[in-house]
């Protein structure tokens, strides 16, 4: 097998089993997330909320390949939007995810000592809670703005290099841009994470990754372009 068709199958595979791995944990940690009494149906669940967060990791880990495996490749075309890439997508945003699995590790701790605690201390434990969910939150939009502009880095080089075709190219390129969006706007308060129009927001750019990965794994890169250097 080719080369380019190799790694593009490999690079398809990691996009939708981050994206798997991401929806997964929802149906894990999600209604707890949004509920009144969360900290005792984490208490509760602890193991089913552990299996949550273990699914965040494990998508943190799956777009951190992404970048280690195309900088090779991208660096042919334009080496500084690459390293860019690497940086963004490969290191930081990996270490917002580990932030986001360590603040929900955190409140498992805290359910804990809320439930045993009889009432007693339970101002200061939500105090602790309120710092966590914080920390949490802010965690999750920096990975949006980290994961934004390591996209518009990415689709700069695939549009200029032709590795995949350059509708897809703009269309990501397009779909980051909303993501950053939705991201000052959850930093503004002007929506929610759970808003209808986040969704909207977010929508083109699973959309983007999902059909680029289906392309990916089924036509790999542009055998033309992938030579090329």
């Amino acid at each position: 097998m080719k080369a380019n068709r190799r790694i593009g199958i490999i690079i398809g595979i990691l996009y939708i089993l981050g994206t798997a791995s991401g929806i997964t944990s929802f149906f894990f940690i999600g209604e707890m997330a949004n509920s009144h009494e969360y900290l005792v149906q984490i208490s509760s669940c602890d193991t089913k909320f552990i299996s949550g967060t273990l699914f965040v990791l494990l998508m943190g880990f799956m777009v951190a390949f992404v970048p280690i495996i195309l900088y090779p490749t991208l660096k042919k075309y334009n080496k500084t939007l690459a390293i860019g890439y690497v940086v963004f997508r490969g290191a930081i945003e990996t270490i917002t995810y580990i932030s986001i699995w360590v603040s929900m590790l955190l409140l498992i701790f805290v359910s804990k000592n809320f439930v045993v605690s009889n009432n007693t201390d339970t101002q200061q434990l939500k105090n602790i809670v309120a710092l966590i969910l914080r920390t949490r939150e802010l965690g999750s939009l920096l990975s949006i703005l980290v994961f934004s502009i390591g996209a518009l880095l990415l689709y700069s080089v695939f549009y200029q290099s032709k590795l995949v075709p350059r509708w897809l190219s703009v269309w990501g390129f397009i779909a980051a841009i909303l993501y950053l969006v939705s991201a000052f706007l959850n930093l503004f308060g002007l929506q929610t994470e759970s808003s209808s129009l986040n969704s909207f927001l977010s929508l083109p750019i699973f959309l983007q990754e999902m059909v680029m990965a289906g392309w990916l794994i089924v036509k790999g890169f542009n055998a033309e372009s992938f030579d090329k250097k």
